[in-house]
């Protein structure tokens, strides 16, 4: 199996990670940590269940992989996310030594992987990352499109059934 389509089975399997991640309410981001051809961890965000800010998925598979492989270093390692890293993420990957990162869809908002910033290549940092960007792009970004979809038109529904009832309230008995 040639590297383009190993990246497409694991994106795959991040992909599974942020479904997961959409039936909490969270923000559909899923990751996984290959070792030497083998995933060893896999997470996906859990922002809102835990109530804290760090409890992304790339954080958790960091972790959980620094556990599996008992060193800090996650050498021989590559991580598959769906969405661009974030400043705080790119930092966990460069901190923990991550050689090659791949995600699918860029985050012109926060991502600085390739959107806003460059962290994981720029120089003046003691490491750097062989980025791989794009592996499905389409359903990585189609997956967070629908999520955010449905989480605006729930919230419209709730303020339209709000103003509905003080209507009622507001009316002459």
């Amino acid at each position: 199996m040639d590297i383009f389509e190993t990246d497409r089975l694991f994106m795959k399997q991040a992909l599974e990670e942020a479904k997961q991640a959409a039936a909490l309410g969270e923000v559909p981001i899923g990751a996984i940590l290959v070792y030497k051809g083998k995933i060893i961890a896999r997470a996906h965000n859990l922002r809102e269940t835990t109530q804290n800010a760090t409890t992304h998925a790339e954080l958790l598979a960091i972790q959980e992989g620094c556990n599996k492989v008992g060193s800090w270093r996650l050498e021989e390692t590559t991580l598959y996310v769906t969405l661009e890293p974030c400043p705080m993420c790119a930092g966990a990957i460069l901190q923990s030594r991550v050689p090659r990162v791949v995600y699918g869809a860029r985050d012109i908002k926060a991502g600085c992987v390739d959107s806003l910033y460059h962290l994981l290549n720029d120089a003046r940092f003691n490491h750097e990352c062989e980025v791989s960007e794009g592996i499905l792009a389409d359903e990585c970004g189609q997956i967070l499109t629908d999520f955010f979809r449905t989480l605006r038109e729930r919230k419209k529904a709730e303020k339209k059934a709000r103003q509905a009832g003080i209507a009622e309230k507001e009316e002459p008995n």
